[in-house]
């Protein structure tokens, strides 16, 4: 007993040990991977981290003109949510940062407050994103991460197509150095038409020049970082040729060294108006991120934990806007510099992470002869990359109605039993399935409702009207069916009228009971009878048989 004791002792202390480890792997998923890291995998890491790098700083700049910030700004977004996915994240390689379509919903509800270009439009911008970092912290402690499944992929991408494309013509005014406007797509559209002839030759040749580049170079040289590459000698062509003079707008003077702390707005009122542009931005944001996260999964495996990756993104934006930054979401179009890099683990993005700490301390003053014609080329080049013109929103439109058509159409079938088996199947795909004179066993293929019940009535009363030798019951299994409203049960009653005034019997099988409750509720029940419910197919047929060997009327046919 003794020995007993001591060995339950030692196991208790053992539980206990390990007990904080998990949670500790369940806080902090780094001490999953980082104790099982790879010496081999060092140098594709730092490799890896060195191509983020070169990508994000442009384009994190770039993309503060998305929010209309600063594009200092950008560069404060990059370090801080680096860090925190890297600790917090499932995925091993995916990358967060700033994303075309938040950031638009970003610079829309920002600017329902602030005017842009206004130090208050600033601080709003990171108070936003504070607020968007507490709403997936918030989301993923409640463990919500299943609202992804709620998004349609076709709706989602087609929403962040139709962003995109306001996106790009935002940037149309930035790319040829003419006068903008704030509005929807066709007021920025209409607004560039007519500023047209203001542009001078210096800032068109500049953008159109750099657009060509990014997307010949995108084409021809994908490992290239084309965004840093057009930067720098657009930058350097500009300084040498005297672009600012001839009218070419530079980024101008950046400030060097690390960013303060930025306390956001805490004017409740203010954070009631950007509510709902957060909770937008989470949902749009948390699609992507887990989509990346996902894709990125199945090329190099690995778990993801959908309502770990709310809380990592959590951190990840508060962060960001107490530095100073921006918001930030997972990015596929990121991820996929990494892994085309050759990125194994997160600790690309750690590398990432420190080179661009670097660019803050030592490098801004590099950026300031940057053109904006350039940063707007690198954005309108990322989007048009990404397939703006694939016709997103036709498809979206086409699956919505198809997903109307196939809701009330039903596909119904006549079902056999397959030989030797107590299994029923559509007699159109299964040809061996036996049927059963006298008795047809319709399944109506989904749910009954105001939409779908003329379907089935006429796909039933077509089956009836072909059977031979005429059906005298018609036994329903209503497994697939989950739900059925009034209209459809109204539609039912009266067409089970009808057929038992032609002689014709009605009997149900596998039916649900919420499903029952509500034929009980409606009268059905009554009318056909508590004893032609059958908890299974072959019970309804059983009873039919019976009802033929003792030759007696099919009124008398029960389960």
């Amino acid at each position: 007993m003794a020995i007993k004791r001591h060995s339950g002792a030692v196991g208790f202390r053992r539980d206990l040990s390990l007990r904080p480890a998990s949670i500790a792997q369940r806080l902090l998923p780094v001490l999953n991977w980082l104790p099982g890291y790879r010496r081999d995998w060092l140098l594709p890491d730092v490799l890896a981290g060195l191509a983020v790098w070169a990508v994000m700083v442009p384009e994190s700049m770039a993309y503060a003109g998305i929010l209309g910030v600063p594009p200092i700004m950008g560069l404060y977004t990059i370090v801080p949510p680096l860090i925190a996915y890297a600790l917090l994240g499932t995925s091993r390689l995916l990358v967060v940062g700033p994303d075309t379509a938040t950031g638009l919903i970003s610079a829309l509800t920002v600017g329902a407050i602030a005017v842009q270009g206004t130090a208050q439009f600033n601080m709003l911008t990171s108070t936003l994103a504070i607020l968007i970092g507490a709403f997936f912290l918030l989301f993923g402690v409640l463990r919500m991460g299943w609202v992804a499944a709620f998004i349609p992929t076709p709706v989602m991408r087609g929403f962040i197509e139709g962003l995109v494309c306001i996106t790009i013509i935002g940037q149309v005014p930035h790319l040829l150095g003419i006068e903008g406007a704030s509005g929807n797509f066709f007021t920025k559209f209409w607004s560039a038409l007519r500023h047209l002839s203001d542009a001078s030759l210096a800032p068109v040749l500049t953008g159109l020049l750099s657009l060509m580049a990014m997307l010949v170079l995108r084409h021809l040289a994908p490992r290239i970082p084309a965004a840093l590459v057009v930067a720098l000698v657009a930058t350097l062509l500009v300084g040498l040729l005297e672009g600012e003079a001839a009218g070419v707008s530079v980024v101008g003077e950046l400030p060097s060294g690390l960013p303060n702390l930025a306390l956001p707005n805490f004017d409740l009122a203010v954070w009631r108006e950007l509510a709902p542009g957060a909770l937008a931005i989470v949902l749009v944001g948390y699609a992507e991120a887990l989509g990346g996260a996902k894709a990125a999964a199945m090329q190099t495996g690995g778990d993801v934990d959908p309502n770990q990756e709310l809380v990592a993104h959590g951190p990840a934006n508060i962060l960001s806007g107490l530095f100073g930054g921006f918001l930030v979401v997972g990015s596929l179009s990121k991820t996929s510099v990494a892994m085309a890099a050759g990125a194994r683990s997160q600790l690309a993005n750690l590398v990432a992470a420190v080179f661009c700490f670097l660019t803050l301390v030592l490098l801004t003053p590099l950026f300031r002869g940057m053109p904006h014609p350039a940063l707007a080329a690198i954005v309108v080049a990322g989007e048009l990359t990404l397939g703006v013109l694939q016709g997103i929103a036709l498809g979206v439109a086409l699956s919505l109605l198809m997903l109307i058509y196939r809701t009330s159409h039903p596909q119904g079938a006549v079902l056999g039993q397959l030989p030797g088996e107590e299994a029923y199947r559509d007699v159109r795909l299964h040809p061996e399935a036996l049927t059963f004179p006298g008795l047809l066993i319709w399944r109506p293929g989904g749910d009954l409702f105001f939409a779908s019940i003329g379907h089935f009535d006429e796909g039933l009363k077509a089956e009836l009207a072909a059977s031979r030798p005429p059906a005298k019951r018609v036994l329903l299994d209503a497994e697939s069916m989950n739900f059925i409203d009034t209209s459809a049960c109204d539609a039912l009653l009266n067409l089970i009228k009808e057929l038992q005034s032609q002689g014709i019997t009605f009997a149900f099988a596998r039916v649900r009971d919420e499903v029952r409750e509500r034929l009980r509720l409606t009268g059905i029940e009554a009318i056909v009878g508590s004893t032609n419910f059958c908890e299974r197919v072959t019970d309804g047929v059983r009873a039919w048989q019976q009802q033929e060997r003792l030759d007696t009327v099919p009124a008398g046919a029960s389960c």
